[in-house]
């Protein structure tokens, strides 16, 4: 197993379940060949909140998440959890996983991840420019003192 040196698992494994899942499905039409070690399948996860960052921890609630497991033919083992209930999205998320570990990752990277990864850098841009064009800025004037 040869992981990548730009992009460290944990970083691609937030890429690719970050990803939309139609999109990850454009750039990834065909899988390699793959042995389901746990189908995908549909759950829920307890999302724990604290408040201001460092507060109590507390249940703020459920959020549904599918999770896939595969297994390459060379033996390189690949996991996915995503939001929401797309089965084709986590398996998709869990042959890429494999594939990064593999002697493949420079082509999964530049396919896949890469193009990901600028798509997202470009929403963010374009969220922090639209919510920059309503930003308000209070000031204050002194007036002088009044006798």
């Amino acid at each position: 197993m040869v992981e990548t040196s730009e992009l460290p698992r944990k970083h691609w494994m937030a890429v690719l379940a970050k990803a939309a899942p139609l999109r990850l499905a454009e750039l990834m039409p065909d899988l390699p060949a793959h042995t389901l070690l746990r189908a995908p399948e549909i759950g829920a996860v307890m999302v724990r909140g604290r408040a201001g960052g460092t507060g109590e921890a507390f249940n703020l609630g459920e959020m549904t998440v599918t999770r896939a497991s595969v297994r390459l033919g060379c033996g390189t083992v690949g996991h996915a959890w995503v939001q929401g209930r797309d089965k084709g999205h986590a398996l998709r998320a869990a042959v890429a996983d494999a594939v990064l570990q593999t002697a493949d990752a420079g082509q999964v990277q530049a396919k896949v991840i890469d193009p990901l990864v600028a798509e997202a850098r470009e929403a963010a841009r374009s969220r922090a420019e639209t919510a920059a064009t309503t930003k308000v800025d209070f000031f204050t004037m002194v007036r002088g003192e009044d006798a």
